[in-house]
């Protein structure tokens, strides 16, 4: 990682510069004692990962500093300062930075909290990575199909509910197959109806998906056991999901994955509560942390959808 320290105490950017070499989190290429130096075209062309910069500057202020640099700094920003302001802390957090280490510098704070942007830039750049190979996948896919519109209305919304499902921790789960049927269902679905009231009642959507599965001649009787089987594999699903979730909270609660996917996917309350259930080993059977069916599948269907369009 490459780092870029402003701080108008000569002393700390000593400091951090040495906790930087000493636990080889990187290297250090370049300094300044006050905010107004800076510009973000500069700090891209070194290829800056992380900027740590004081909040109080004699010239020009963290603050100010940042509003400038954000548009366009492509680089994570971690704020040092004594002031312990609520206000101006979360003045800074709005801007954009990752974190807000407090004076006087502590080592293990200070290499804690690089480490953890550190992994945050590196899970960034992974999830860049396999955006990068599923387009390549979906553009050969696209090329290679002899029906092109009959592949992208099912197998672009089928490649990203995938990525999904394994960001989610249950790629592997039996009831993945159902739930990526779901998304091929709503996609085409969406071709012909419209989706502004939202998703169809999930009670149509397993009988249509049961119907498919087990052909037009199908009994009732069977019909309804391959439902009632499939909703069990979909809530199974979906409840390892959170407590998936759930679990890199209680490992790490500034988790990528934990902040960009348990408020999606589930009521924030019902991760809380699977999290100290989690803490005290309750049984799963008596938990308290209720799961919803039906948004589960409508983030799923709009975030794969945001997945397809990024990746073409």
């Amino acid at each position: 990682m490459v780092f870029y320290i402003t701080d108008d105490d000569e002393a700390v950017r000593s400091m951090l510069a040495q906790i930087i070499e000493d636990e080889d989190l990187g290297e250090v290429a370049g300094e300044a004692e006050d905010g107004s130096s800076l510009d973000a075209q500069t700090l891209n062309f070194k290829n800056i990962d992380i900027l740590l910069i004081d909040l109080l500057m004699p010239n020009q202020d963290g603050i100010e500093t940042i509003r400038q640099l954000k548009p366009l700094f492509k680089g994570k920003i971690i704020m040092i300062s004594q002031v312990e302001s609520k206000e101006l802390v979360c003045e800074a957090y709005s801007l954009g930075i990752e974190y807000y280490i407090t004076k006087p510098v502590n080592r293990v704070e200070v290499v804690t909290i690089i480490r953890k942007v550190i992994e945050r830039i590196q899970l960034e750049k992974s999830i860049q990575d396999i955006h990068k190979s599923l387009h390549s996948v979906l553009k050969l896919n696209h090329t290679q199909e002899v029906e092109p519109q009959k592949s992208s209305n099912k197998q672009p919304i089928r490649a990203s509910g995938r990525f999904l499902l394994s960001e989610l921790g249950i790629a592997g789960d039996s009831g993945s197959k159902d739930l990526l049927d779901m998304l091929d269902y709503l996609h085409q679905y969406e071709q012909t109806q419209t989706l502004n009231q939202g998703v169809p009642a999930l009670k149509e959507i397993f009988w249509d998906l049961a119907q498919k599965r087990l052909g037009p001649s199908a009994e009732e009787t069977a019909l309804k056991k391959e439902i009632k089987a499939s909703e069990q594999r979909v809530r199974r699903a979906i409840n390892q999901s959170m407590t998936h979730l759930a679990s890199l909270g209680l490992t790490d609660f500034s988790n990528w994955k934990f902040e960009n996917y348990a408020s999606k996917f589930f009521d924030f309350s019902c991760v809380r509560k699977r999290m100290t259930e989690l803490e005290t080993s309750s049984p799963s059977t008596t938990s308290l942390a209720r799961i919803n069916t039906k948004k589960f599948i409508q983030v799923l269907y709009h975030e794969a959808k945001q997945v397809q369009s990024e990746s073409y």
